[in-house]
Parts: C-alpha cells; structure tokens; sequence
C-alpha cells in the first residue's frame, strides 16, 4: 500500500511540475511534508540541498530519496518511475501537438502565458528555503532573537561575491558549505 501512495504521490508531482526541477520543489514539499508528513520541513530543506548538489534532476533526485527513506530500494524505484512516467507521456504528446501545429498563434500565446507561472513556482520555492535559514522552523518573524545571523551573513557574503566578482557558482557553494560546516561545529 505505500508503495501506491509513494508512486501517486510522485506521478502527480511528475505529472504537474511544468517547468523544471525548481518549480518541482513546492509540489514536493506538499506532498512530502504537508500532505503525508514523510518528512519534517527541515529534513525537506536538507533532501532540496542534496537533490541540488548530486547530478541529474533535482525532482527524480528528491523522488530517489524520498523513496528510499520510506521503502527502502523498491520505494526508490516506485517513485522514480512515478515522478518520470507522466513526463515521458506528456513529452511525447507535446511533440506530436507542436510539431503539428507550430504555425499556431494560440499555442504561441499559451506557451508565454506559461512563463510567469514559472517564475513565481521557483520564487516561492526560494522564498519558502529562503525563510527556514533565515528564521527556521518559526517561519517569517520580526522577533530579532529568532534570526540565525549566520545565515545572513553568509548569504550576504555568498550574494556580494557572486554578483561582484563573478566566480562560478559552484565554489561559491563548496565555500560557503565548508565555511558554514565549520562555524557551525564551532558554535
């Protein structure tokens, strides 16, 4: 019976998440966190960063994980193949249809209503991980006490020299990981 509620769960998150990995991340964490408390928003927000930081797409990834912390290898499996299998349909059909019907204005006008879907999708997902480093489990709080200054900190930093000086991002992540590892065994 899990393994049905681990392979639904994921087909829909396949079967919605238009637009990419990121715009993945709320379907996720709604029917990680919210709808079948498999994990704790923390936990989530640790599964995003190693979903983030292993190869290949962050919502098969987090699919993977998730599966695995709840069934083990065949709940691996089963949401894998739940979280690629509406894609692969979806995809096929699109092509057709495109393919097809390209000359359309309508489709051109479907497809940039789209866009800023897209784009408020990943800015909710950065605000919502946003906030747990900021202010942790508490959410959004004016209550100075509850804002973890380290986290500013590094953010500020991380966004001063990634806009400054233009290094590759990646070193900026490796940085900051290592950097915050530290201070945080320290404290």
């Amino acid at each position: 019976m899990i393994l049905l509620k681990i392979f639904w769960s994921f087909f829909q998150i396949g079967l919605f998440s238009i637009g990419g990995g990121m715009a993945a991340i709320p379907l996720i964490q709604n029917q990680v966190v919210t709808i079948h408390n498999w994990l704790t928003l923390s936990e989530f927000t640790d599964l995003i960063t190693i979903a983030e930081m292993t190869p290949g797409p962050i919502a098969i990834n987090s699919a993977t994980f998730v599966g695995i912390r709840i069934a083990g290898i065949p709940g691996a499996i089963v949401a894998t193949i739940g979280c690629i299998f509406p894609s692969c349909i979806i995809v096929s059909l699109l092509a057709w249809i495109y393919f097809k019907y390209k000359q359309l204005t309508v489709l051109q006008g479907i497809l940039s209503g789209l866009r800023p879907t897209i784009v408020a999708l990943i800015a909710s997902a950065g605000l919502t991980i946003f906030s747990l480093a900021i202010w942790g489990d508490n959410g959004f709080s004016l209550d100075f006490q509850l804002i973890n200054y380290v986290s500013v900190i590094m953010f500020g930093l991380a966004l001063f020299i990634l806009r400054k000086l233009k290094p590759n991002p990646i070193y900026v992540m490796l940085g900051s990981g290592i950097i915050g590892g530290v201070i945080y065994m320290i404290l």
